[in-house]
């Protein structure tokens, strides 16, 4: 299963590199790919994943803000 998202707030590659390490932790998650320029992220999983998980492993990543794309 592939999910994007948009993904506001990142600055550097050092914010798009956080994302990327904290939504790659989300159990059933087997990849992320982020995208700085044009804030995109795209998710590969197994079995859907829940936007609060998503959500929440982007907030601890940093002062971020995600939605579906």
């Amino acid at each position: 299963m592939i999910a994007t998202y948009k993904v506001d707030g990142m600055t550097c590659g050092h914010c798009a590199h956080a994302v990327t390490e904290e939504v790659s932790a989300v159990p059933g998650v087997s990849d992320v790919q982020v995208t700085l320029e044009g804030g995109t992220m795209v998710v590969t999983s197994e079995q859907p994943i829940a936007l609060p998980s998503i959500v929440g492993a982007v907030a601890e990543a940093g002062d971020y803000t995600v939605v579906p794309a």
